[in-house]
């Protein structure tokens, strides 16, 4: 991927006020907990959903959540929580 000006001086920014880059870049955040529940912050969208598969958009890129039994417990513009057996997580630039 390329990186375009604006993204250099907003990294550059981040580092140098220290704060967290996940908020200046629009980069996602992912907390798995225990592989039973996933939250993701700065996600576009929903792609994919099974119960054995959920793929989201990012905006640099897709995440896809494999498991069993998985359910959106609770979907928010910016944030969405996944429960379930999760056996892998994959990203995809």
């Amino acid at each position: 991927m390329r990186t375009t000006w604006s993204q250099r001086v907003k990294k550059l920014a981040a580092e140098l006020l220290d704060v967290p880059k996940d908020s200046v870049l629009d980069l996602p955040r992912i907390t798995l907990i225990g592989g039973m529940q996933l939250y993701v912050e700065n996600y576009r969208g929903v792609k994919e959903f099974r119960d054995d598969l959920l793929r989201l958009a990012l905006s640099q890129g897709e995440l896809s959540v494999h498991g069993k039994e998985l359910t959106i417990k609770a979907i928010f513009p910016a944030e969405v929580v996944i429960e379930g057996s999760i056996s892998g997580i994959q990203y995809k630039e």
